[in-house]
């Protein structure tokens, strides 16, 4: 008896005898195999069994239906084959040999997208784009430095900003002395115009 298994993870395991002549897969409950996924349609397919073929007919699907890849309106599908609805991958298996060579062409298939792990090798470019990318921010640590220096970029930047810190330092200390003094004769000065007041 031929059967569809599905193959994505989280689902993988689950299967559906194919033992009528007429099987309904989508996402609401009336389908004779529901799949609960949002990438399957409400009535995604339907599966017709012609004598020894077995035929998927696409109805309408949102996200379309494939065989090994090859978007399909109606085709047979073999043994070992597979078939996604959506994001939803499912193999045809079937009792007897057929089944057992047929999973051999599979790998074979997944074969090609083991090619494209070479494209990983850009991912040492990547490191000298991340090398740019400190560059980058070595620029904006030096603007702050700037900022902070006064906007002077000479190397010499770093100790005129030193430099005129402890001129501002200086300059506050200076500000505050004068200040005490301004208040200290301020105070003196009111101190002797009520003793010269008292003395009339």
């Amino acid at each position: 008896m031929a059967k569809l298994v599905i193959l994505t993870q989280g689902m993988a395991g689950r299967a559906h005898e194919l033992n009528v002549e007429r099987t309904t897969i989508g996402r609401v409950e009336d389908n004779t195999f529901q799949i609960t996924d949002p990438s399957v349609s409400s009535h995604h397919c339907e599966v017709l069994l012609r004598g020894s073929d077995i035929l998927v007919r696409d109805l309408n699907s949102t996200n379309g239906s494939f065989i090994n890849d090859a978007q399909i309106t109606e085709s047979a599908l073999k043994p070992g084959q597979k078939l996604r609805l959506g994001q939803i991958e499912l193999r045809l298996e079937a009792e007897g040999a057929p089944s057992a060579p047929a999973p051999a062409p599979v790998p074979a298939t997944s074969a090609p997208p083991r090619p494209p792990a070479p494209a990983p090798a850009p991912m040492p470019s990547a490191a000298p784009a991340k090398k740019t990318d400190s560059t980058m921010v070595m620029p904006r640590g030096v603007s702050l430095s700037d900022l902070e220096g006064g906007g002077r970029r000479p190397l010499d930047a770093a100790g005129s900003a030193f430099t005129k810190k402890r001129n501002k330092s200086g300059i506050y200390f200076w500000i505050g002395a004068a200040i005490g003094v301004l208040v200290i004769a301020v105070l003196i000065i009111f101190v002797l115009k009520l003793a010269s007041g008292g003395n009339h």
